[in-house]
């Protein structure tokens, strides 16, 4: 019997650096209705500048998780789950139940829906919440591939929401102000150092985990990079629409392709790495921390010691009413329209990113279980999207739908769950990957750091919330 020899691709060449923009985008705009638009403004609305070097730091940790994620998919042609479920063989469960749990909690909605029904002049923002829930339903399901349809959507509302939000904190902000951020980047608060006393370490520990992503969101940049095709991705498949004409049981591949480690592919996936490295600096890192100091600063300029502040997101409605007291009603009228259409579109991302994760992680396990690779992924995809649709809804109607409380309970058990995932990616990348593609040992221990902070930090909060 002759034994048929698996041939081995070539690593691709490197695409220029603005085609290149695209998961970034979308990984950016997971965050900007958690921790960005609600949970640092909420603390700086309350606590002051101070505690800015906590979203500063919490990005820069997510820009070393983000590309050692990356990397792995970058060389493998694979998400990282299916790497985790080569060694770690309960690592699908794991996957799924985590994610379902915690961002199945729909307090961005709640959010968006509580702003906009404010806006419309609605006593009650229930039933809006549950239409918005339907509408992102809708949206992912009729795309022809749900990928391309996520970055134009992402890239539109960031281009038009990030510079409003610059136009209005550059007219209402003076010198002081940005002296006093710079402060808190450093740790300087008025009165305190670092954390203020009666701050909720919960509630500054969902803001860490979302400064950027947070939870397993993190882990969909390997799927966006897979389905964008940079490096060995090129070879992947990609998740149609649920009514696309493909969308039926195909054979599908979760595995990537191989590839011979010589001098011309190695050199390929160097300059893939430093033009992904760059990529992800300027667009997750650069225009993420600036997104969040504009918030902030913009969150103590206009709200800073006024009443009501700590119930819920009172403070959002109090910025848009002092805005519209220093400029004109209709700017305040705008600001809400941009913050809940913001909070809208990060839901829509967040849906399909744990979407994806919960359906890969599926589909790996019945692949396993089944004995075939003939499995219907975007079906999979369609049933978990809906599942969150329909968990959202069954809370709205028990009258579960405090925005700030769902949120930071979600990020709570997603700060656990980073800590999993950092400590998980940083195993696979020493195991899986050959010596060229290996992290060097220095971002090796950043790893370790981030692993060992998330921890002790989601260690030291469970504690005080439990006993």
């Amino acid at each position: 019997m002759v034994k048929v020899t698996k041939k081995l691709k070539s690593f691709p060449a490197p695409i220029s650096l603005f085609r290149l923009m695209g998961p970034s985008f979308v990984l950016l705009a997971l965050g900007l209705g958690s921790g960005e638009l609600i949970l640092w403004p909420y603390l700086v609305a309350n606590y002051g500048l101070g505690i800015a070097w906590g979203a500063a730091l919490g990005i820069t940790f997510q820009y070393f998780m983000n590309m050692e994620i990356e990397r792995y998919a970058l060389v493998k042609g694979e998400s990282v789950f299916v790497g985790f479920a080569k060694i770690f063989k309960w690592a699908p469960y794991w996957f799924i139940i985590s994610t379902f749990i915690g961002f199945g909690l729909p307090g961005i909605i709640a959010s968006s829906a509580q702003i906009l029904a404010h806006l419309l002049g609605l006593s009650d923002f229930k039933l809006l919440a549950i239409v918005l829930l339907l509408l992102i339903g809708i949206i992912l399901s009729v795309g022809k591939t749900v990928y391309g349809m996520m970055e134009r959507i992402t890239k539109t509302i960031i281009f038009i929401g990030v510079p409003v939000l610059f136009i209005l904190t550059f007219y209402l902000v003076k010198n002081n102000h940005v002296a006093g951020l710079f402060r808190g980047l450093v740790g300087q608060g008025v009165d305190f150092n670092w954390l203020p006393s009666g701050i909720s370490l919960a509630t500054f520990l969902a803001a860490f985990a979302y400064a950027g992503a947070g939870g397993n969101l993190n882990l969909t940049q390997s799927i966006y990079v897979k389905e964008k095709g940079y490096g060995m991705g090129k070879y992947s498949q990609k998740i149609s629409g649920l009514f696309a004409k493909r969308n039926g049981e195909q054979n599908i591949k979760l595995s990537g392709e191989p590839f011979a480690a010589n001098a011309h592919n190695i050199a390929n996936f160097h300059k893939w790495w430093r033009r992904i490295n760059l990529e992800h600096l300027l667009v997750f890192w650069l225009v993420g921390l600036t997104a969040m100091c504009l918030l902030m600063l913009l969150s103590y300029v206009s709200a800073y010691g006024q009443a009501g502040n700590a119930q819920g997101i009172n403070f959002i409605i109090n910025e848009a009413l002092q805005i519209g007291r220093q400029l004109a009603p209709v700017v305040g009228s705008w600001f809400l329209l941009v913050v809940g259409v913001m909070l809208f579109q990060t839901q829509l991302s967040i849906m399909d990113s744990t979407s994806r994760i919960m359906a890969e992680n599926s589909a790996l396990k019945q692949m396993e279980h089944r004995q075939t690779n003939k499995i219907k992924l975007s079906k999979i995809y369609y049933i978990f999207v809906w599942s969150q649709i329909a968990f959202g809804v069954l809370l709205f109607s028990f009258n579960i739908y405090e925005p700030k409380t769902l949120i930071v309970a979600g990020a709570v058990i997603n700060a656990v769950a980073m800590f999993v995932h950092v400590g998980l990616t940083l195993a696979l990348n020493r195991r899986a990957l050959s010596a060229p593609f290996r992290p060097p040992v220095w971002r090796q221990l950043i790893m370790l750091i981030i692993f060992l902070f998330f921890g002790l930090f989601s260690g030291v909060t469970l504690w005080n919330q439990f006993f």
